[in-house]
């Protein structure tokens, strides 16, 4: 029977993050990929003869301290330059905005963003050391969690009295009260709002996440641009598989893990291997799980292997997936009315109100009748997704149910395939004749096609009581479990989802300590 020091389920950048780290300190490592592509929500895949597509369409939080560590730039990693992201103007006046520069608005907004962006980078610097670190649970803690905790204070009291002050009033904000305070301009408020939405089940009335939501979004690098790698997400996949190589994880795909082994032991529980589907068993000193909490605990590890209260709070954790993904195979390149380029990032949402009705849609179970999205068109980053002078579309809608009201049938995902093809065709009006195929995938199907629990991005919502110490709960929070030898290192970790490698580098760290 096969022996490893660790064993890693799932081949997510976060599960190819820790195995990297560790098998660079000489830890034999095997990661098991149920399907047969690499990076999950990030993965390359054919959706149509000759057209590729990735779930994930930008990178823009992405560690540097990773890319540093793991020599990434070895493996053909380049991080790509920040782009604008456009709210789209049914007429052409759209609104841009790239790094501390907008333009489409009129009156003081142009001021006021200005001075908005520098507070919210500000804000965003406190947020950004701890995204790399542990963040201990309360109570119990030894010196160095108690030093963690009094350097957090400190750089929260270095900010000064009004500013702090300032910071604890917005985190608490929903994001609509914030936008009304400082701006004018309709879409503006939209698009400076959507990063705090986008991939959760909240509104922009909804309080008490998604301002820190915005503002871990803007600890990366590009300071919450958006951004593209050089050669497509794919190349940030093929930089960390050719890094994970390089350092001698063995990778093993079409591997679905069915259970992980439990042992007991005089001190308790302990995870001591994994089963595979087809019933190979496969030992290890300690099991990394980088798939989301529920799948984990419920059907992996077991309730009869848990404590109620604790299998309760997994129960509870909020996982139900809000957005769909829509793929369009083109014969050419998209016009947009008014855009000269279109390597940006594009957002169709008029005002709030649009975006507050389309949840509001949601959340009783139905799919919106005026959908708001994000568009790109990754073929102009990676010229592998499309033929020759042909492209693909890439579009996030948001406020769509997991479980729909009446079951998602093919004729409902064709009713809203069609909205959604009708809302792009008003700004970009001959783009119906330039569609070659269109695919559109629900969260049921992401859950399905992905094998994450609700189809969500983050494998958990992003809220105030699932964030930090508490991700995903109490007991599980630092990376280790109730389980002796398990650990977790998936979106549903601090620092939470996107591409950024936070949970798979903690994890690691952990686990070396």
């Amino acid at each position: 029977m096969q022996q490893y020091d660790t064993i890693i389920i799932g081949a997510g950048h976060n599960g190819l993050v820790c195995a990297t780290y560790l098998a660079r300190t000489g830890q034999r490592v095997l990661v098991l990929e149920a399907s047969d592509t690499l990076g999950g929500l990030a993965s390359k895949r054919i959706f149509h003869p000759g057209f590729k597509s990735c779930v994930a369409h930008s990178a823009g939080q992405f560690s540097a301290k990773i890319v540093r560590d793991l020599d990434l730039a070895r493996h053909g990693y380049q991080s790509g330059q920040a782009t604008p992201t456009v709210g789209l103007d049914l007429a052409g006046n759209h609104v841009t905005i790239k790094g501390d520069v907008v333009s489409g608005v009129e009156g003081d907004d142009v001021t006021r963003f200005v001075k908005y962006r520098k507070m919210m980078l500000r804000f965003a610097k406190l947020l950004k050391p701890y995204s790399l670190k542990t963040i201990p649970r309360i109570g119990n803690n030894n010196f160095s969690e108690i030093m963690l905790f009094a350097k957090m204070a400190l750089k929260m009291r270095l900010l000064g009295k009004d500013d702090m002050r300032e910071f604890m009033r917005i985190v608490t904000l929903p994001a609509r009260d914030l936008m009304d305070e400082n701006f004018d301009n309709e879409i503006l408020k939209a698009v400076l709002s959507w990063d705090g939405l986008i991939g959760s089940k909240n509104a922009p009335r909804s309080p008490n996440h998604t301002i820190l939501a915005m503002l871990y979004r803007m600890i990366g690098e590009h300071k919450g641009d958006h951004t593209v790698p050089v050669g497509g997400i794919a190349g940030l996949i093929n930089a960390l598989t050719g890094a994970a190589k390089a350092a001698g994880v063995e990778i093993k795909t079409n591997a679905y893990v069915g259970r992980i082994l439990i042992e007991t032991k005089e001190t308790g529980l302990k995870a001591s291997g994994v089963e595979l589907a087809d019933g190979e068993k496969i030992m290890a000193e300690r099991i990394v799980s980088a798939v989301d909490p529920k799948q984990t605990f419920l059907d992996m590890v077991g309730v009869d292997n848990l404590e109620i209260q604790f299998t309760n709070r997994i129960n509870r954790l909020r996982s139900e997936g809000y957005v769909a993904k829509l793929h369009l195979a083109l014969s050419g390149l998209p016009h947009f009315t008014g855009m000269e380029t279109l390597d940006g990032r594009m957002i169709i949402a008029p005002n709030m109100d649009h975006i507050e009705f389309a949840w509001d849609d949601a959340k009783y179970g139905n799919s919106s009748q005026n959908p708001v999205m994000e568009i790109v068109i990754p073929s102009l980053h990676d010229k592998t997704m499309a033929p020759e002078g042909q492209h693909v579309l890439s579009a996030h809608i948001m406020y769509v149910p997991h479980q729909l009201e009446n079951g998602w049938t093919d004729a409902a995902r064709d009713q809203l395939c069609e909205r959604v093809i009708e809302t792009i065709e008003q700004y970009a009006p001959n783009i119906r004749k330039q569609i070659i195929h269109q695919e559109l995938l629900t969260p049921a199907d992401l859950a399905e096609k992905f094998n994450v629990t609700g189809g969500h991005w983050h494998h958990g919502e992003f809220a105030l009581d699932q964030l930090m110490m508490m991700r995903p709960t109490y007991q599980a929070a630092q990376y280790k479990t109730p389980i002796s030898g398990l650990y977790l290192a998936s979106a549903g970790s601090h620092p939470g989802g996107g591409l950024m490698g936070g949970p798979g580098h903690n994890a690691a760290q952990e686990i070396l300590k």
